[in-house]
């Protein structure tokens, strides 16, 4: 295989990644991230597009400069997404549709919280141990990271968000919400307070997007944002 044809692979997947991780993105700042000139950004996000792994839509009208038509930005498609590996396929979709069948909503409610406690209970200590709910924040981030959700943590008002740029299992949670469901409770037990779930790709989200709200000193917790109730 020609050395151009396995570098130019090489750098698509690290654009596809940054859409995974830093998506909806504008292709300046994938060149700024990734070093690279944004002819050849351009170059690789057109053939994202055209293979149906990337979408575009347009960048807030806060975020454009000057005028003329709104600037781009990018992130991945589903197909994108599988690049990155889906940890269920059709059997997993039908195995859980035979339970519910047989076994009821009670019995793929409890399939959830199993599947998610398995996820999250080797870090349990790792996230309970950190001393504030910021940290508790980065420490799930990070094991759910590990565990191939590519998540992190932002300061947003008065609180955390923690957002997943992947999920392994969105094709399933499209059609059984109790596995977002069961997630959004584990992360509430996990980190001490009440979240809410305000985005997530099974939705057709570009990311999974959860608000954990901070605690005043008093140990009143901040309000959610609009007003909403907590997940």
């Amino acid at each position: 295989m020609p050395a151009q044809v396995t570098h130019d692979g090489r750098t698509r997947d690290e654009v596809a990644r940054l859409l995974l991780e830093q998506g909806p993105i504008s292709a300046g700042a994938v060149a700024h991230t990734l070093g690279i000139s944004p002819t050849a950004v351009r170059r690789h996000l057109d053939a994202l597009l055209a293979d149906g792994e990337a979408d575009t839509r347009d960048a807030p009208a806060r975020a454009r400069r000057g005028r003329g038509r709104p600037a781009k930005l990018f992130l991945l498609t589903d197909v994108g997404r599988a690049r990155f590996g889906h940890a269920y396929d059709d059997l997993a979709v039908s195995a859980i549709r035979f339970l519910a069948e047989h076994g009821g909503e009670e019995a793929v409610r409890r399939f959830a919280e199993h599947r998610v406690a398995k996820l999250v209970g080797p870090y349990r200590d790792t996230v309970a141990g950190q001393p504030d709910l910021e940290g508790r924040a980065e420490a799930l981030a990070g094991a759910l990271s590990r565990e191939g959700y590519a998540a992190s943590t932002a300061e947003v008002g008065v609180g955390e968000q923690l957002c997943q740029h992947h999920c392994p299992v969105a094709h399933v949670a499209a059609e059984f919400p109790q596995l977002c469901e069961a997630e959004t409770e584990a992360f509430a037990e996990l980190l001490g307070t009440h979240v809410q779930r305000l985005a997530t790709i099974a939705r057709g989200d570009a990311a999974c997007t959860t608000h954990v709200p901070a605690e005043d000193p008093q140990g009143r917790q901040a309000p959610t944002p609009n007003g909403g109730e907590p997940a």
